[in-house]
C-alpha cells in the first residue's frame, strides 16, 4: 500500500515562505501524477499544483500561479511545494495526493492516495 506523508506546515507571516514536503513510500508511483490540494473548513478541496512523477509539465491552480512551485526529487521519493508571498487566504490544510496519469489531475476525485495533511497558517 502506498503512503504519503506531508511535512513542513506551520505559522508564517503574510509575505513569508514555506516549503511543504511529501514523502512517498510503499509502492512505486512512476505512473502517477503527484498533486497538492488544500482545504478550509466547510469548503471542498482546492487544487493547488501537480507534477508527473516521471516527466512532464507542471500544473497550477489559479491561486498558486506565480507564487508556488511544485517539484520532485525522485531519488528521495519526495515531492515539494515551495510557497512564496503567502497571504492570509492561503491558510488551509494542505494535502499531498497521487493520481494515475491520464486522469483529470485538477479534480480531487481522480486521486487514489492521500496524505494526512499539514496545516499552513498565514497571519496578517
Amino acid at each position: 500500500q502506498g503512503q504519503l506523508v506531508e511535512s513542513g506546515g506551520g505559522l508564517v507571516q503574510a509575505g513569508g515562505s514555506l516549503r511543504l514536503s511529501c514523502a512517498a513510500s510503499g509502492r512505486t508511483f512512476s505512473t502517477y501524477a503527484m498533486g497538492w490540494f488544500r482545504q478550509t473548513p466547510g469548503k471542498e478541496r482546492e487544487f493547488v499544483a501537480a507534477i508527473p512523477w516521471s516527466s512532464g509539465p507542471t500544473y497550477y491552480g489559479d491561486s498558486a500561479k506565480g507564487r508556488f512551485t511544485i517539484s520532485r526529487d525522485n531519488a528521495k521519493n519526495t515531492v515539494y511545494l515551495q510557497m512564496n508571498s503567502l497571504k492570509p487566504e492561503d491558510t488551509a490544510v494542505y494535502y499531498c495526493a497521487a493520481a494515475l496519469m491520464g486522469r483529470p489531475i485538477t479534480r480531487a476525485e481522480s486521486y487514489d492516495y492521500w496524505g494526512q495533511g499539514t496545516q499552513v497558517t498565514v497571519s496578517s
